[in-house]
C-alpha cells in the first residue's frame, strides 16, 4: 500500500496564503505579506509565517475579519486608459484602475500589470489563484501589443528577436516583432511576448534604438481587446472562460450575463 504524502493529503489542507487567495481577498504574494505583517490569525493565534496549511474547519481572520465565502471564478476584460496606475494603492496618490472601477465591480485583482502610460487590455478577476495561474510564464500565453515608436526600426534586427536576447543581464525569450507602418519619424510595430517581464516591450525597443511613445496591449492569450471602448469593461462568459482554461481551473457552469457592459468613467 502506497502511503499518501502530506502534500497530497486532504487532511493536511492547503497553504494558508493559497486559501486567502482562493477566497478572492488578494493575490498569494500579498497574502504572504499580510501574514508576515501579523495581520492574519489562525484559530485565534497570530501567524508570522505563511509556511502552514489550513483545513476547511479552521478559522482564518484577516485584519480581524473572516475570509469571504469563495465565489465562482470570474474574469473581466478592461480597456485601461493611459494615466491610471495598476495598483490598489499608489504611494504617490495617483488615480488607480481600482479607483475607476470601484462602483462597477466586486473586489478584483489584476492579472499582471500595465504601466501608467500603457493602454489596452487588462484582465481582472475575483480569484487570486486564477490570477497567479495566468501570470505564470509556464502558462505560455502570448501578450500582443501595438507599439508606436520614434525611430526607424531595422527589419533584420526585428527578425533576430525571434531567438530572444539579453539586456543588462536579463534574458528575454523569443519575441515576435514586425513593422506595421511608418509615419514620418515614427513607426507602428506589432510585438508579441510570452513572459511579461517589467517594462519588457519598452526595454526591447530601447535596445533597438527606438523610443516608445504609445503602447497598447491588444491581447492576452485568447482574450482580445477587440472593439472594447476606452474605459470599457466586459465580463468573459463563464462558458468561454472554462473553454479557454481547460483543466487549469474549475469554473461553475452558469448562464452568461447578457446585460450591457458597463463603461468606466474616463480618468
Amino acid at each position: 500500500m502506497v502511503k499518501e504524502s502530506p502534500k497530497e493529503s486532504t487532511f493536511e489542507g492547503e497553504r494558508i496564503a493559497k486559501a486567502i487567495a482562493r477566497a478572492g481577498l488578494c493575490s498569494r504574494r500579498d497574502a504572504e505579506r499580510l501574514i508576515t505583517e501579523g495581520r492574519v490569525k489562525l484559530n485565534g493565534k497570530v501567524l508570522n509565517s505563511p509556511a502552514i496549511n489550513v483545513r476547511p474547519s479552521d478559522q482564518v481572520l484577516v485584519d480581524g475579519r473572516p475570509l469571504p465565502q469563495k465565489e465562482e471564478s470570474r474574469l473581466w476584460r478592461y480597456h485601461k486608459p493611459a494615466g491610471l496606475v495598476t495598483s490598489h494603492k499608489d504611494p504617490e496618490g495617483r488615480r488607480t484602475v481600482f479607483d475607476a472601477l470601484r462602483e462597477q465591480l466586486p473586489r478584483v485583482i489584476s492579472i499582471g500589470r500595465l504601466d501608467i502610460n500603457t493602454e489596452g487590455l487588462l484582465l481582472l478577476t475575483n480569484d487570486g489563484e486564477l490570477a497567479r495561474l495566468l501570470e505564470l510564464p509556464a502558462t505560455g500565453w502570448v501578450r500582443r501589443y501595438r507599439v508606436r515608436a520614434y525611430g526607424h526600426p531595422d527589419p533584420a534586427a526585428l527578425e533576430r528577436l525571434k531567438g530572444g536576447l539579453t539586456i543588462e543581464g536579463i534574458h528575454y525569450g523569443p519575441i515576435e516583432a514586425s513593422i506595421d507602418k511608418a509615419q514620418g519619424d515614427n513607426a507602428w510595430l506589432n510585438i508579441a511576448i510570452r513572459e511579461g517581464k517589467n517594462r519588457e516591450v519598452k526595454k526591447i525597443c530601447e535596445h533597438l534604438g527606438l523610443t516608445v511613445n504609445r503602447l497598447i496591449r491588444i491581447a492576452f492569450g485568447p482574450f482580445q481587446l477587440g472593439d472594447l471602448e476606452r474605459g470599457g469593461i466586459a465580463e468573459v462568459p463563464a462558458k468561454v472562460l472554462a473553454e479557454q482554461l481547460g483543466r487549469k481551473v474549475t469554473v461553475p457552469d452558469r448562464r452568461p450575463d447578457h446585460r450591457k457592459a458597463k463603461t468606466a468613467r474616463r480618468a
